[in-house]
């Protein structure tokens, strides 16, 4: 997770990861972090997320990105 929290935190250290859990409906995040996102979540997790999980249910907070890539690390 702080690597995560790290990747994120490199987009907007005003934001406070840990407990926002509104960051694609309040617009904190927009479609350049998301690109952002998956590409260093690509290369430090070496997890690929596919178009279909591109969904703002999975982007909202880092505890749900943190369980879709634990999932899709199972996979």
């Amino acid at each position: 997770m702080d690597e995560l929290l790290e990747i994120l935190e490199d987009l907007h250290d005003d934001v406070d990861f840990t407990t926002c859990t509104t960051l694609i409906d309040d617009k904190v995040l927009d479609s350049f972090d998301i690109v952002t996102i998956v590409a260093e979540v690509n290369n430090v997790f070496d997890v690929q997320i596919p178009a279909e999980e591109l969904k703002p249910e999975n982007f909202n907070s880092a505890k749900s990105l943190y369980a879709l890539i634990e999932r899709l690390e199972e996979e």
